[in-house]
């Protein structure tokens, strides 16, 4: 069996070899190549490596080339280029019709993601999208500020205070895991989920299992083999899938005879957020099934990315205890004689009236995105505003942890973790009054905004993250009210004090969990 195998890695490398031979330009001449790319495999066993191993080469080479775009070739790959200027990129995601997620990615994400959103182009991209934009309107955000989110941080609270009653190790990954799956089935399809069930185990293997595809040039030869837990695992989360459209269409018949309203979104129970967007879906689409792959990626965006960008935040702030210290000033001075933060929409209207636990947030986002790798495949020939020439066919890869490493863009601490990056002092107060009567100057803190193809962690274009509002108000609720309640110290075991990695995904989950100890801050009777 090895043998054929190997046989069948030549041969198709020899193919490939022989049927790839780019036609990407810039200005006529080739474009430059990452060092020790060798013939035949190209760069094809950097892409080999584990995925935070494969981030660090990204990084060296854009070290190396700065805002340059160079040409990376890899087995299976059609020709393509790396881009780290923000002027391409920006090219790139307003060219919706141009740069498309194409052959090359649906192929291996296919067979988790089928018809939704993350793999649809055209009419069946719009319908879903139209859904999402209903789903997350400003009256939904005010309502989850003030009525779902307030529930279920609450349990959540209430957990990690019985955990620190007993000194226990809390898997802080887990914890907000747990969270965001509960919150986003409540709030989305009006089920009661738990990050322990089958399904969501069963989706984390399939997402790391495909991940995979993307860095293994046999992906196909290596699922044929050995892909029986992959098609098993997927089976659950398709099964999963299909429950979530059938409770939402039985629900809403129930609604009907009962003398309720259906269709548009309509709730069918009291919380007014309650299963709307699969409602929207179910309106807008008429086949069950693609509303099922619909639901499965929304979960996926709403609940994996979320937990994860908290879990990267608590990890830093247990790395860097000032500036959770620092978080709580801000909390002070906003809320002066503050025992019991409680908030709401009323003194908590957008993220930004917590600016530095905001900033926190963004430097967080910023060296650990979510989605730390992105890639687009050509619909037609076209030309980059650098003057790069890309054929048909050819992709366009570009790893946003990379991108926000570049000291080019963010100077040269951009590895450090330092929100201050994201503030500038702001005077406040009457400057009339003040030249006048001699008073002195009143400063505060305030947000800097960066564009999406300079911190591309939401995307940009058309496919702007529907829910970067929704995660903004969530990471910055979630980390001024648990660090205003808690104390958070990693855990001691192997690998302690090491800097902590992601595993394998399409996601940035953190590899082994995130071990803690939590303490309260406030008594507890």
């Amino acid at each position: 069996m090895l043998a054929l195998i190997t046989v069948a890695a030549a041969l198709g490398a020899l193919w490939l070899y022989q049927a790839q031979k780019s036609r990407i330009r810039r200005n006529g001449r080739r474009l430059p190549k990452p060092p020790n790319t060798l013939p035949l495999l190209g760069n094809g066993l950097h892409f080999l490596q584990t995925r935070h191993s494969l981030f660090q080469w990204f990084t060296d080479c854009e070290h190396r080339f700065g805002l340059a775009t160079f040409e990376i070739s890899v087995p299976t790959l059609p020709p393509g280029v790396v881009i780290n200027d923000a002027r391409n990129l920006e090219f790139v995601l307003k060219r919706d019709d141009a740069f498309t997620k194409g052959d090359f990615f649906r192929r291996r994400s296919w067979d988790l993601f089928g018809n939704g959103i993350i793999n649809a182009d055209g009419d069946l991209w719009k319908v879903q999208r139209k859904a999402g934009l209903r789903f997350f309107s400003p009256a939904n955000l005010k309502s989850l500020v003030d009525v779902v989110l307030p529930l279920h941080l609450a349990e959540t609270k209430s957990y990690l205070i019985q955990q620190a009653k007993g000194s226990k190790l809390v898997d802080l990954q887990h914890v907000f895991l747990d969270f965001t799956t509960r919150l986003m089935g409540k709030l989305a399809y009006d089920m009661d989920m738990e990050a322990s069930s089958p399904f969501s185990e069963a989706f984390d293997f399939a997402s790391g299992a495909i991940g995979e595809r993307f860095q293994n040039p046999l992906w196909k030869l290596t699922n044929f083999f050995f892909g029986a837990r992959l098609r098993s695992a997927v089976a659950e989360v398709k099964r999963f899938g299909r429950s979530i459209v059938e409770t939402a269409v039985r629900k809403r018949a129930e609604t009907n005879t009962d003398g309720g309203k259906t269709g548009q979104g309509h709730s069918t129970s009291d919380d007014p957020l309650s299963g709307s967007l699969i409602n929207f879906l179910i309106d807008g689409i008429g086949d069950h099934e693609i509303v099922a792959d619909a639901a499965l990626n929304y979960l996926s965006a709403g609940r994996d990315t979320t937990a994860q960008s908290l879990t990267w935040t608590f990890y830093l702030l247990m790395r860097h205890p000032s500036i959770g210290r620092n978080i709580r000033n801000e909390l002070n001075t906003l809320f002066p004689g503050l025992r019991t933060l409680v908030l709401s929409s009323n003194n908590f209207p957008q993220p930004s009236a917590l600016p530095y636990t905001m900033a926190v947030f963004n430097e967080s986002l910023r060296l650990y995105p979510p989605v730390p790798f992105e890639i687009k495949q050509c619909e037609l020939a076209t030309t980059l505003p650098d003057g790069t020439f890309l054929p048909r066919s050819s992709v366009v890869v570009w790893c946003t942890w990379a991108m926000n490493r570049s000291k080019i863009t963010w100077g040269p601490d951009a590895d450090c973790f330092r929100p201050e990056r994201w503030l500038e002092e702001e005077v406040v107060g009457d400057s009339e009054d003040r030249h006048e009567r001699g008073s002195s100057k009143q400063k505060r803190w305030k947000s800097i905004t960066k564009t999406a193809f300079e911190y591309p962690v939401f995307h940009g274009g058309p496919r702007s993250c529907l829910g970067r509002k929704m995660a903004e108000l969530l990471g910055v609720f979630v980390v001024a009210s648990l660090i205003w309640e808690f104390d958070f110290a990693e855990g001691k075991g192997p690998g302690y004090g090491d800097e902590r990695k992601s595993k394998n995904s399409l996601t940035l989950p953190m590899e082994g969990g995130l071990p803690c100890y939590v303490t309260s801050r406030r008594q507890v009777p």
